[in-house]
């Protein structure tokens, strides 16, 4: 279940409640008349199941009340309510499966802004990335893997070219670019530094039979980022995060660039074209796969359909008041 938290104008609180009251997975509907002071507006509560919450946004916003109003969803851990079963069952599918495409849309709008943490991660990642080339060990690779915040803009492309969201995609694509460079500018540096300072050799960043796969891509790649990015759209839609772990390990994005990173530091060039197509293979098949994923599940969800009572609802809300008042 998740719950919504609405101020709603006054003129428009009885067609927003009826919407509610008359949808049969919504529940738990309370009003408190004139609760905002800044800006002014009744406080409307209320919780939905999962699977029809994006619907019921949708026609929450067709109200306007996006633009005169606004609407918090808050997820519910634990709910213990025969009612909220009831709500749960009268919901198409189930909730493990439902998609808040406005709760997904918001996280990759926040986690694709180029801030200095992303940037402060995304170097730090590499440098890891670049140590574990180095001294040839993949548990350092692992762990640069894990670090990296590179999914969340590559998820955001994804989103920008499924829903479609045209506005989205710059964002995500400049801070894929920038933060891919900036990891890239700073690793080479410090490792220019290491390199100059004898603690490395033109040896150490270009063998490694542990590591090597960095540099040697091939069909497998793209498989691999396209199963992953499968995963990862998936986990990031339903919002279940413990599959992501095992994309992150999944994908040689991050290897790549700290690799690259090493080897312009040592002056091993062919490595470096190498570690670039890598990373370029490996983006592909993530956008590829992701944008595809959430393609299938809007088309599926958009087939499920919803709750008869809920259409009422929305007819009902548009007249100005209940369907059953009527």
């Amino acid at each position: 279940m998740l719950h919504l938290e609405l101020r709603v104008p006054t003129p428009l609180t009885d067609q927003v409640v009826g919407l509610l009251c008359d949808d049969d997975t919504v529940t738990n509907v309370a009003v408190v008349p004139e609760a905002f002071r800044k800006p002014a507006g009744c406080l409307v509560l209320a919780d939905v199941a999962r699977e029809n919450a994006s619907v019921v946004v949708g026609r929450l916003k067709e109200l306007g009340l996006e633009r005169e109003g606004s609407i918090a969803l808050l997820p519910l851990d634990t709910v213990l309510s025969d009612e909220a079963d009831r709500a749960e069952r009268a919901a198409p599918g189930a909730p493990d499966d439902g998609v808040v495409w406005d709760a997904v849309e918001q996280r990759l709008r926040s986690e694709s802004r180029v801030t200095w943490v992303f940037l402060v991660f995304m170097t730090l990642a590499a440098l890891i990335a670049g140590a574990g080339r180095i001294l040839d060990q993949p548990i350092l690779i692992v762990g640069a893997m894990v670090v990296g915040p590179e999914f969340s803009p590559i998820a955001a492309i994804c989103f920008a070219l499924a829903r479609p969201r045209p506005a989205l995609l710059p964002r995500a694509v400049l801070a894929l670019v920038v933060g891919f460079g900036a990891a890239v500018a700073v690793s080479t540096a410090a490792w220019a530094v290491a390199y100059a300072a004898g603690a490395f050799s033109r040896h150490d960043a270009s063998t490694g039979a542990l590591t090597d796969f960095i540099v040697k891509p091939d069909g497998w790649s793209f498989v691999v980022a396209c199963l992953a990015g499968v995963a990862g759209t998936v986990s990031l839609t339903t919002n279940k995060s413990g599959p992501l772990v095992g994309v992150f390990i999944s994908i040689t994005t991050i290897p790549a660039v700290g690799t690259a990173a090493v080897c312009l530091a040592a002056g091993v060039w062919s490595e470096v074209g190498s570690a670039v197509v890598q990373l370029g293979i490996n983006v592909a098949g993530l956008v590829l796969a992701g944008t595809l994923t959430m393609v299938v599940q809007r088309a599926v969800w958009s087939r499920v359909g919803v709750p008869r009572s809920a259409s009422g609802a929305l007819r009902g809300a548009r007249r100005g008041g209940s369907p059953t008042a009527r």
